[in-house]
């Protein structure tokens, strides 16, 4: 299975909130409120010092009703810390030939980020073929998009970065993008 199956997540859930807890006691708020809007994913991101702690509480409050993603994978040693706290998915900001066998061996589904055909075509010779667009804003949005598709038919995407309640719809039309992810909904 290609990256261990993360099109099957995207798929299933075409909105993927990005969330940066600064606080264990945000968790509850945040959550109902994702639940509310009908969402059942989450990618909490690795910004904070709380960060693991909020991982591990979210998997153990909410593991029935939501699945859990770690963002913000920079390091290997990240991912084992991930791996013991049996997230559902990981989402890397770039993308990287040293931490590319860990994620693999991992089991969990992963997303590296990209924003250039050089990155992408790298990701194609580690053999796969689902990136996140990050920052998508930054590096061309639906346009670089657009010329992706023509360039590489057989990838996809998921933007994040800048993408917002004006821009989701336009990212979502494209044939390209699996999934869109991003915190404008959490405001």
């Amino acid at each position: 299975m290609i990256q261990n199956n993360i099109r099957e997540i995207l798929k299933n859930n075409p909105v993927i909130p990005v969330v940066t807890f600064n606080s264990l006691d945000e968790i509850p708020q945040t959550v109902e409120k994702l639940l509310s809007k009908g969402i059942k994913c989450i990618e909490i991101t690795l910004r904070t010092p709380i960060s693991f702690e909020a991982i591990a509480k979210v998997k153990k409050e909410y593991r029935d009703v939501l699945q859990v993603g770690v963002g913000t994978v920079i390091h290997k040693n990240q991912i084992q810390k991930v791996k013991d706290l049996k997230v559902d998915f990981i989402v890397s900001p770039g993308i990287s030939k040293e931490m590319a066998s860990d994620l693999e061996e991992s089991d969990i589904p992963f997303i590296p980020g990209v924003t250039s055909p050089s990155e992408i075509m790298l990701g194609l010779a580690l053999g796969w073929d689902t990136f996140k667009f990050f920052p998508a804003n930054l590096f061309g949005g639906t346009a670089a998009l657009k010329t992706y598709c023509n360039v590489f038919p057989k990838v996809k995407f998921c933007p994040t970065g800048g993408v917002n309640e004006k821009t989701v719809t336009d990212y979502q039309s494209l044939s390209n993008v699996i999934s869109v992810g991003g915190s404008w909904m959490m405001k």
